[in-house]
Parts: C-alpha cells; structure tokens; sequence
C-alpha cells in the first residue's frame, strides 16, 4: 500500500534549508571533525575535506534530492517506482535497518548530552577536576540513568514526530537551526580571546600539504560522507515534502556549505582551547564529557558555557535524529497504510528497545558481546562501515547509471536555470568520483586498505 493520501510539502525555502541542514549537522560536527582533523594535520586535512565535499557531497545529496522528489516516497519505494528490478528496493530496506539502528545508539549518547545539560544548569560539574570528570562520566554512563535520559530524549523526537512535517519537523527546524549557529557564534568569538587562539586558527586553517599521505585522504573522504548522514536516505525523504520549485543544486550546495561552515566553526572553537590548556582534541565521549568539561571550568562563567554547549549538542541531536524517525514513519505510513500516530508510536518502540541494549551495553549488558563487540559499537561498526557507504556508493551508481536520464536532467534543471556545465559535472561526479571515493571509505572501514 504505497500511495500516500495527501503528502505534505515544506512551506518555504528558508524550511527546506533548515529541515536538510538539521539532519546533517549533528554530533560529529562537534566532536568527530576537529578530532580527525587534529589527527591528520589540520589546515591539510581542511582543504581535503572541502574538496570531497564538493566532488562526493555534493552530488550525493543531489542523487537523493533527485530520487525523493522525483517519486514523493520513502528509500524503499523510490527504489522500486525508479526501477524496473525490484531488487533494487532491498537496498531500501538496508536504509530503514540502518536508520533505526542509528537513532538507537545516537539516542543514548544524546541521553547522555541531557543529563550533562542538567548538570550543568546546577553548577554541579562547576567545581570537579579532570579527574573527577573521568570517574563521573564511568560512573555515570554504567550506571542505569542514561536509560532513563534515552528514553526522555526519544520521547521528545516523538513529539515533534507527532506534530506533523510542517508543524513539527519544519517550525522546530526553523527555530533550531538559526538558534545553533547563535550559540556557535558566541562560542567562535569566545575561543578567538583565549591566548593559544592564533597558534589554533593557524593549525585549523593553513595547510601544509607536505603531511598528505593515503590515511589522511582517507580520513578526509570519510569525514565529508559522514558529516553529511549520506547513504541513509534521510535527505531522500525530506526532499521527498520538496516543492517543485526547489532547486535541488542550489539547495545541496547551501546544504553542504552550510554543514561544513558547521564542521570548522567547531574547530575554531576546539583548537584554541586545545593550544591554550595544552590538552589532546580526543575522539567521542571523552572529548565532550571529560575533556572539554574541564576546560570550561578554566574559563570565566564556565558553568554559563558549559551549559550553552550541551544545549548546542541537544539541538544538534534532535534535529538529526527527527530525520531518522521520519525515514522510518514514511515507510511505515506508505508501505502499510498505517497513521501518523501509529508509525510515530512504532518507531519509538523500536528504537527504545534497542536503545535500552545500547545503554546498558556500557554497564549491566557490558558482557554480552557479538563478535566480541557491545550492543552499542555493534551497531555503531555496522551502520557506519557497511551499511552508510554501501548505502551512498549504490544511490550514486543508480542515479548516475541506472535511471532514466530524463528524470536525473528535468529534476536538476530547475525548470533550465541550471546551466547545462553544472548539471553534467554533477551526473560525472555520481558516476565515476562518487563511488569511486566511497568504494574507498568503505574498503578502508572494513581494514581492507
């Protein structure tokens, strides 16, 4: 049962922008990128980034804008209204696996921002050192609270799931999304007065192109397919309530440009303080629980930027994880006739059951491992090694291969503004650079290279 009754549509562009922009900045903006860039060069792995950003990012995001809006459906009946072989709709399934998987374990390192945002409206964490930072966090995270936060926060992505696509997922977008880059912005103005600030920018922001070597094009190809969620199909299903007066190039680019603008504003605001307090920009929970949480407590009014900063991480996570939800909610609501509320319901269920797996696989579940990884990495390794690069590797051979020729020009030309140069290099890039890089991060996720 496919056909949708009557599918909603984003009320203006400043929404489409805020809608797709929210689903692609999120936690590892704020901690995956300064820390692959602080371990592969800085300004060198910068310049890298940007250049996969525009050959891969780009024209990935354009592949699902093209598939979403072209079918007005979720991953798995796009695939299957583009081709002629239903066996292309399988990789839809692959999409709605990995996009449940992924709001589970994201919702409970989101649970985890809660309970820090909490803690530092108290003053609680105001007054602790490095250490007492480490032994919080441990005994915090093994403990059965954070099932408690991941179950808060999965009912507040349900409530804006609840309010529809407009009223909930775009109004809550529009609001959010200026409000991010408010709170970047005083953060970024912060870390530029603090004094290891120009030995941080000059790291962040010139490049010395003689440290490129293979692990650092890697990681530059890695970070600008995960820093923008492709291969999921979450920019399918929000291109999917486009307009069809959107332009899909010009709103992919803004999309990217702004994500990335994201990714260096964290660097600006990383660096700094790692040069001034002599610390290591360390990956994950340790960078944002223990590392930077001392820091604040170095600066003036800390517990005031502390706060600002977990709030900033519980904006960055529910408005990437509604994008998730709602991949989930359309296939439900499409494929089995189901309502709103129902689909809603659904995907909260799911995702708190195994949310729950992921959160106590760090204290209570901590000894039941599937080769030799918790429930949480687990899911973490497959979504993220197979499941997201094969995802963008298969979308971008496709578009670029498999469907009509037609559909991919009349989608992108934007009723022909488009110059004709800028279409065929995004159609180039989706045949022959997109799976190419890809094909790369994903051998490389596998230990293969």
């Amino acid at each position: 049962m496919e056909q949708p009754n009557q599918r909603a549509v984003f009320k203006t562009r400043i929404g489409v922008i805020a809608t797709t922009v929210g689903s692609a900045v999120g936690l590892g903006n704020i901690w995956r990128f300064p820390y692959e860039a602080g371990e592969h060069g800085g300004g060198a792995f910068l310049a890298l980034y940007i250049g996969f950003i525009m050959l891969i990012g780009i024209p990935v995001i354009c592949a699902e804008f093209i598939m979403g809006r072209s079918t007005k459906r979720n991953i798995f009946g796009a695939f299957r209204m583009l081709s002629t072989n239903t066996k292309w709709a399988w990789i839809g399934y692959m999409g709605i696996l990995a996009s449940i998987l992924i709001l589970s374990f994201y919702s409970v390192v989101a649970g985890w921002t809660v309970e820090y945002f909490t803690e530092s409206i108290t003053g609680n964490l105001g007054s602790m050192t490095p250490e007492q930072h480490h032994a919080k966090f441990n005994s915090f995270s093994t403990g059965w609270m954070p099932l408690v936060w991941t179950f808060a926060f999965l009912s507040l992505n349900a409530a804006v799931l609840l309010m529809g696509v407009r009223k909930g997922i775009e109004r809550i977008s529009n609001i959010l999304m200026p409000l991010l880059f408010v709170i970047l912005i005083a953060f970024c103005i912060n870390s530029l007065q603090l004094p290891g600030a120009s030995e941080g920018l000059k790291f962040l922001l010139c490049p010395d192109f003689s440290k490129i070597n293979s692990s650092v094009l890697i990681g530059a190809l890695g970070q600008a397919f995960f820093s923008l969620s492709l291969g999921l199909g979450t920019m399918m299903i929000y291109s999917s309530y486009f307009s069809n007066e959107t332009p899909l190039i010009k709103s992919a680019a803004t999309t990217a440009a702004l994500d990335t603008i994201v990714a260096i504003m964290a660097g600006i605001i990383i660096f700094p303080a790692v040069f001034t307090f002599h610390t290591e920009p360390a990956a994950g929970p340790k960078l944002v629980f223990e590392v930077l949480p001392s820091i604040f407590n170095s600066l003036p009014y800390g517990s005031i930027w502390s706060t600002m900063f977990f709030f900033l991480l519980i904006i960055a996570s529910i408005t990437s994880t509604i994008s998730m939800s709602e991949m989930c909610i359309a296939f439900f609501i499409e494929q089995f006739g189901l309502k709103r509320k129902t689909a809603v319901l659904i995907n909260t269920g799911i995702a708190m059951t195994l949310g729950a797996l992921c959160a106590m696989s760090f204290g209570p579940l901590s000894n039941l491992t599937i080769f030799n990884l918790t429930v949480f990495n687990l899911f973490d390794y497959v979504t993220s090694n197979i499941f997201l690069p094969l995802g963008g590797m298969i979308i971008s051979i496709f578009v670029g291969w498999i469907i009509d020729r037609n559909i991919v020009e009349k989608q992108l030309s934007s009723h022909n503004t488009t110059r004709q140069w800028v279409l065929k290099l995004v159609v180039f890039c989706l045949k022959y650079i997109a799976p190419t890089g890809i094909g790369l991060v994903f051998l490389s996720g596998l230990n293969f290279i």
